[in-house]
């Protein structure tokens, strides 16, 4: 049968997505191919930044340079408080311009149609845009339009976009799930207040998430702020620690493949 064909299911979370970046590093390290990529929100962000063919340590570099003044510019239109044009022409940046068909891997952004209410997946045209609409958090960044069609935050629609891998001809999912709610939350703003009930929907879809992928995933970051874009080496770390505790189990089922 050769190499079973390994998809990777990343979550959306906020800054808590970095913890990708040491799920993804893990992967590599021990050779485990990443052969396809689905992800919501952050998780959208961090799977298009390397299947573009960035290298992992530039990207874990960068991404503590990539502090909320990056990510937040504060111009209040109607729909959310953050235009977000600053985030776009930031990842356009990165991405050289180039479209979803252009990664070295193929990769699936999610975002839900504000209007139909549809789970949404962009598998071609501008990265900057697929990502942008995968991020728009309600109510925090205004909504982004793709052909006369307003499109928001993936998280909402899937969290955890692992039937979107199967689709995409995945052998083995391997699922990382970095927005379990905290329950001691400190929640002083309105985006503590929006990220917290978007965890609190997803509680339940989530665990049956959980059983549709061959491996979950799940960094224990939700002591993290979805804001937290100070801690962003320790997020990266748990990713690391979770994925290395989940390696024997990824092992065992690429050899139960063969």
């Amino acid at each position: 049968m050769g190499m079973p064909k390994v998809g990777l299911a990343l979550g959306s979370g906020g800054a808590r997505g970095f913890a990708h970046l040491g799920v993804i590093k893990v992967l590599q390290e021990n050779s485990i191919p990443i052969d396809m990529i689905a992800g919501s929100s952050m998780g959208a962000l961090v799977g298009c930044f390397y299947a573009f063919g960035h290298d992992l340590d530039q990207l874990i570099k960068l991404s503590t340079a990539f502090k909320r003044t990056y990510y937040l510019d504060f111009t209040v239109p109607k729909m959310g408080l953050i235009a977000g044009n600053r985030v776009k022409h930031l990842i356009d940046l990165f991405m050289h311009g180039k479209n979803l068909e252009d990664l070295k891997i193929p990769v699936c952004v999610i975002a839900a149609n504000l209007q139909t209410g549809e789970k949404v997946e962009f598998k071609k045209g501008s990265i900057a845009q697929a990502v942008r609409a995968s991020i728009a958090i309600p109510g925090v960044f205004t909504p982004e339009e793709i052909n006369g069609s307003l499109f928001i935050d993936g998280g909402v629609v899937d969290r955890v976009p692992v039937s979107t891998v199967k689709k995409m001809g995945a052998d083995i999912i391997i699922g990382c799930d970095v927005a379990r709610l905290n329950t001691k939350a400190e929640i002083t703003t309105i985006y503590d207040v929006i990220m917290q009930s978007l965890d609190i929907l997803q509680i339940e879809i989530v665990e049956n998430r959980r059983e549709e992928s061959d491996i979950m995933i799940r960094p224990p970051v939700e002591q993290f702020s979805a804001r937290a874009f100070t801690n962003i080496n320790e997020i990266i770390k748990y990713g690391e620690i979770e994925t290395r505790k989940m390696l024997p189990a990824i092992k065992a089922k690429m050899e139960q493949f063969k």
